[in-house]
């Protein structure tokens, strides 16, 4: 076995639109070994058909309500066991997670490794939807912290719906007020890449202890714009490359020094893309 092991992440905005459209021809030229997949939106049988035929184990947590959200993990292994959802035990403790939160364990090699396919909600300003998203992130926090404490290699993967600095968005001038680059977004940001243990102040002013945890792709490309991983439909975005980086790969510090490369797979074309998102490839020493 490779002591390269390839994880890709990608919100597909519909797999079965994302298949019609080239997915299954990218998926099968990348050499991918663990595929997190978000806003799946669609149902068992449907990944059965893609990915099942031919030779992916997959795991699937479609969201309770039918046509939204949905995350999903394929792989070349299977999994040694997987956790759906994020909060307590308690049914008064879990948060809205239906379809957003999918862990799975896997063994390479001598090593363990734990993947999570996260779709963070887009949110709202002032409206159930944003306050619904600081669950959310209240409760991915935690998990972190537990992650960190009981493994070694883990990566949370995904769309995180925030760009966690001005060098994440383009416009980031006029998304100040808005969901996705709130200060208050962006500081829980802060804080799940700073320091662990230490005091960390936000960008909003707030104060709390760093989590540790490692931003690939802001650690691999350093200190450039982007690169971006979504555009918006509207206008010319896509060919004018006014994106954002909502797409993350979000490591442990063991793993964040075995990465070797760190890709966003940008289609050549508008008329080329299969998603409004672009696959994050990441290759890890395991």
């Amino acid at each position: 076995m490779s002591d390269s092991l390839r994880v890709a992440s990608v919100n597909v905005n519909g797999i079965r639109a994302a298949y019609r459209k080239g997915m299954g021809e990218w998926l099968a030229d990348r050499g991918v070994d663990v595929l997190a997949l978000q806003e799946v939106r669609a149902q068992d049988e449907h990944l059965e058909e893609f990915l099942g035929t031919a030779g992916w184990h997959w795991l699937h947590d479609p969201c309770e309500i039918k046509g939204r959200a949905g995350v999903a993990i394929a792989s070349r292994v299977p999994s040694l066991a997987h956790r759906v959802g994020l909060g307590g035990a308690d049914e008064q403790d879990r948060v809205q997670s239906s379809g957003r939160w999918l862990e799975a364990d896997f063994q390479f090699g001598d090593s363990q490794l734990t993947v999570v396919s996260n779709y963070t909600h887009s949110g709202e300003v002032d409206t159930p939807r944003q306050e619904a998203k600081w669950a959310f992130l209240d409760a991915m926090g935690a998990r972190m912290t537990e992650l960190a404490s009981s493994r070694e290699f883990a990566a949370i993967v995904g769309d995180f719906n925030v760009g966690h600095r001005e060098l994440d968005i383009k416009n980031w001038k006029g998304n100040v007020k808005k969901s996705g680059f709130l200060p208050r977004e962006r500081a829980y940001f802060d804080r799940f890449f700073g320091p662990r243990g230490e005091l960390v102040t936000g960008v909003d002013g707030s104060e709390g202890e760093g989590y540790g945890w490692v931003d690939v792709g802001r650690t691999f490309a350093g200190e450039v714009d982007g690169p971006y991983s979504w555009w918006s439909n509207r206008g010319q975005a896509f060919d004018n490359d006014t994106g954002w980086r909502i797409d993350y790969h979000v490591v442990t510090p063991q793993l964040g020094e075995r990465v070797l490369d760190y890709t966003i797979d940008r289609a050549a074309a508008y008329d080329e893309r299969w998603s409004d998102h672009a696959p994050v490839v990441v290759d890890y020493r395991i």
